[in-house]
């Protein structure tokens, strides 16, 4: 791990500065870091995904506990300063690039990438009986602009993770672990709370970070729930009619399914679900908690297939 001093010489030696446009704010509270890894829970048969690298500090920590790290950085003076460092570390794949495709989604190198080393930990050394498969978890000072697609997609697949511990602003934070009705609830809340189990673990001050941001941050970790993912067959599927309602979300239910398109079963066939669920369709989409967005979007498969 670096110092903010190590940081500020590595940036002064690149001849480069923070990127405030790309959300470079580096954590330097190197106290508020280990609790991050303890929080996270990585072990030898874990691969990582890290995402915004920057110079490598979050990433050489994660190297000493993960069997496979894969990290992600956009600027390209950071990545080539991480490769640097870490150029010995047989566990380590820097990629340099957009965590996220043109359309929003992770991107495929990034997905092959973290497949590839989830393979090779798969298949070191083992004789006897198969061994578990490999974890994949997200373990990232996420950067604000990307923090919300990044989980989202990390969660609806096909890429999927089976825990995240992770910093973010505090809005954010505040999003993941929003209950049904208050202003900070909406689809990340629902994809988070409808697959698994989500706590903030401690709000971090600006001065956590360099250069300090000028609103707070949160650790957060999520952890996803076998029993509750599997009752969502088609993760598309979901997220379409979690957004036909809650792109909508102060008008009443029954407004919006006016609005279905035929893919979604069109309006004609959303009053009979509604009834069917026991859900009032004068209720408007905030107040409709994750679980009851995947009986609406189950009740819905099953009607149209």
């Amino acid at each position: 791990m670096q110092t903010k001093r190590e940081i500020q010489e590595l940036l002064t030696s690149a001849g480069v500065a923070p990127n405030r446009r790309l959300g470079q704010h580096f954590l330097v509270d190197l106290n508020l870091m280990r609790l991050l890894l303890d929080s996270a829970q990585i072990g030898p048969e874990d691969v990582v995904l890290e995402v915004g690298a920057g110079t490598g500090s979050l990433t050489e920590a994660l190297a000493q506990k993960a069997g496979q790290v894969v990290a992600v950085e956009l600027d390209t003076t950071l990545a080539k300063i991480t490769q640097s460092r870490l150029a010995e570390a047989q566990n380590v794949q820097i990629l340099n690039m957009d965590v996220l495709s043109g359309k929003g989604s992770i991107a495929s190198a990034v997905a092959e990438a973290v497949a590839a080393a989830r393979a090779r930990l798969n298949n070191e050394g083992h004789t006897g009986p198969a061994p578990p498969e490999a974890r994949v978890l997200l373990v990232s000072n996420l950067p604000y602009d990307v923090a919300s697609p990044v989980m989202i997609n990390l969660v609806k697949g096909p890429l999927i993770v089976e825990a995240m511990c992770v910093t973010v602003q505090k809005e954010v934070a505040r999003r993941m672990t929003a209950s049904p009705g208050g202003r900070d609830y909406g689809t990340l809340s629902i994809f988070l709370q409808a697959t698994g189990e989500v706590e903030m673990l401690r709000t971090l001050p600006p001065g956590a970070f360099w250069p300090p941001p000028q609103v707070d941050s949160a650790v957060v970790r999520y952890r996803r729930d076998g029993h509750k993912s599997l009752r969502i067959a088609d993760m598309d599927l979901f997220g379409s009619v979690v957004g036909l309602f809650i792109g909508h979300r102060r008008k009443m239910l029954r407004a919006c399914a006016k609005q279905a398109p035929p893919q979604l079963g069109g309006r004609d066939l959303w009053p009979r679900i509604f009834e069917q669920l026991a859900i009032d369709p004068t209720r408007r989409p905030e107040e409709i908690p994750p679980q009851q967005y995947v009986d609406l979007a189950e009740h819905m498969r099953r009607a149209t297939t």
